[in-house]
């Protein structure tokens, strides 16, 4: 049996189910097919343009799919906790960055990481983090290496470009004996446009601010070798990486509908679904409830800025052709109300008490996170090919 079958178990419904049919509801599935697409539509793109691809992890938490999206097994790859990390870790990968600001006991469990000979860079934007990262690297007897954060759209933390304090957070990194391993960025206000100007646009900027900063770095005495960009619309409408060294991106593994809200994918992207079964109707409202609710979909509501609102998720028949205008309108613990989006002309389907369908998600991360397992199945077939589990918590 190929290694990805042996991996987990069925943690809903006890005995392994074989098919779609079989398996208990709600359940988290994953389309291989859509999966290995996506991973190679963005690893050829960045290899085109001689850039390194740093796999997110946040979004799949899963060693089965970090396989697939870096095949040497050992990175690199992004991680936004450190029990990601120390997962990872747990099965041989060995470079990664933590994308995420750190705390004083944040940097001594990183360290721990590293002494145990993981290449884990950590992320700053201040001279205090500079110094507690020193003291925890040299009580672990190890040198850190960290990257500065750059805000390049006003939507995260980190140092504007121009900033005075950036040399002076580079200054105190070596003062500290921390290794600077370079610049990261992220343009997250980018999965609020859904144009080709506007993308490409971000990415550009992205780009810009970037190179800006290493160049800063560079031309005060501080090596900056690594220049670190990334989110999924502008890793995908990037023309022009001059000056980039690595991608940083997590939810194109995947896709979502507020992916499909920015232009990035299509609902045929969209590699994740949640399947559930019709538990009764009430025609006189227009509703069909189903054994899904926020428990199993999560709250996240991204589609309700963009020009659709795909409500909590946009829902398909078992075999993944969506259903027009039919989304899940609420959601409650553990059940979910499908309805007619408001003003479209489409009939409610006929669906009886007991019929699965699936539900395409929002935010795939979010969504994700709300289950134990993936179901790993092929379109067209009934059948689930295996289970990868997914890691949780902090």
């Amino acid at each position: 049996m190929p290694r990805e079958e042996m991996s987990g178990t069925d943690h809903q419904d006890g005995e392994a189910a074989a098919t779609l049919g079989e398996l208990a509801t709600p359940a988290l599935l994953l389309d291989k097919h859509r999966l290995d697409r996506n991973l190679g539509r963005l690893s050829s793109r960045m290899a085109e343009r001689g850039v390194v691809l740093r796999p997110h992890m946040k979004t799949a938490k899963s060693i089965d799919v970090a396989r697939r999206a870096c095949p040497a097994g050992s990175g690199p790859i992004t991680v936004s906790t450190l029990a990601e990390a120390e997962y990872f870790a747990r099965h041989g990968f060995r470079d990664m960055t933590y994308a995420v600001g750190l705390a004083p006991h944040t940097a001594e469990r990183a360290m721990r990481l590293r002494k145990a000979g993981v290449d884990l860079k950590v992320l700053l934007d201040s001279t205090e983090q500079a110094r507690l990262l020193g003291a925890a690297g040299r009580a672990a007897g190890v040198t850190p290496s960290a990257f500065i954060e750059i805000d390049c759209d006003g939507h995260r933390g980190g140092l504007t470009a121009s900033d005075p304090k950036l040399i002076a957070v580079a200054a105190a990194l070596g003062e500290a004996g921390v290794r600077l391993a370079g610049i990261l960025t992220h343009a997250g206000e980018s999965y609020s446009l859904f144009t080709r100007e506007a993308l490409v646009g971000a990415a550009e900027n992205e780009r810009a601010v970037a190179v800006a900063a290493a160049e800063a770095l560079r031309a005060a005495g501080d090596e900056c070798p690594v220049v670190s960009v990334g989110s999924t619309p502008t890793a995908h409408f990037a023309d022009d990486l001059t000056g980039v060294t690595e991608m940083r991106a997590g939810v194109y593994m995947f896709f979502d509908l507020v992916m499909q809200g920015v232009g990035v994918c299509t609902t045929d992207d969209i590699a994740i679904s949640v399947l559930t079964t019709v538990i009764g109707t009430k025609p006189e409202k227009g509703w069909i409830f189903v054994d899904a609710g926020w428990m199993a979909l999560s709250r996240d509501r991204g589609t309700a800025a963009q020009r659709v609102d795909q409500g909590y998720g946009l829902v398909s028949d078992v075999a993944g052709k969506v259903y027009p205008d039919l989304i899940v309108s609420q959601a409650n613990q553990e059940h979910g109300i499908l309805a007619i989006r408001p003003g479209s002309a489409h009939a409610l389907p006929d669906l009886p008490i007991g019929a699965k369908i699936r539900i395409l998600p929002n935010h795939a991360c979010a969504t994700a996170s709300q289950h134990e397992v993936y179901n790993v199945v092929s379109a067209g077939s009934d059948a689930i090919h295996a289970r990868w589990p997914r890691m949780r918590g902090w």
